[in-house]
């Protein structure tokens, strides 16, 4: 018999039901309730921008950086902005090099529905920590992901590391 591995935080998800707790955008609901950075995985905070944990990870230490600003694409942002993204993919990039020691990573994004984006109304940027041997057996042969840290202990040690 195949293992089977149980992940039911992600049904919601694929109901759609863990949206219909937020009126209004996720990404700016996030972004105006600093109070609430702890539940909501939030690790940092720019002038600009934040960056928060993806709550269904590629991989572990999976970071978005976020603008406040509700716009669908980086060409709406002012230089002051992308700036303050890129700086903050910088400091994500030290803390996951700190906490997790990845071989290297992937960042980008997912501009419009088309190109796969999960809100596609509100730009945002994936920084994935990556090694060596993450695509191993369980993704090729068994199409599943393995994360092997939870996301509150990757919020504790991600909000440790960051300069």
């Amino acid at each position: 018999m195949d293992p089977i591995l149980y992940t039911p935080w992600r049904m919601p998800y694929l109901r759609g039901e863990d949206r219909e707790d937020y009126d209004g955008c996720l990404f700016c609901i996030k972004g105006e309730h600093p109070e609430h950075d702890a539940t909501e995985f939030v690790v940092a905070r720019g002038e600009y921008v934040y960056a928060t944990l993806n709550r269904y990870p590629y991989n572990n230490g999976h970071l978005l950086i976020v603008p406040y600003a509700h716009v669908a694409t980086p060409e709406a942002l002012g230089k002051d902005a992308l700036a303050d993204l890129m700086m903050m993919v910088n400091r994500a990039l030290a803390a996951l090099r700190a906490v997790y020691r990845p071989d290297a990573f992937n960042t980008g994004a997912n501009i419009g529905a088309g190109a796969g984006a999960g809100i596609p109304d509100h730009f945002h940027l994936h920084v994935v920590p990556r090694w060596n041997a993450d695509t191993n057996f369980m993704t090729v042969i068994g199409g599943s992901r393995v994360v092997p840290d939870t996301l509150e202990n990757s919020y504790e040690q991600l909000r440790a590391a960051w300069t």
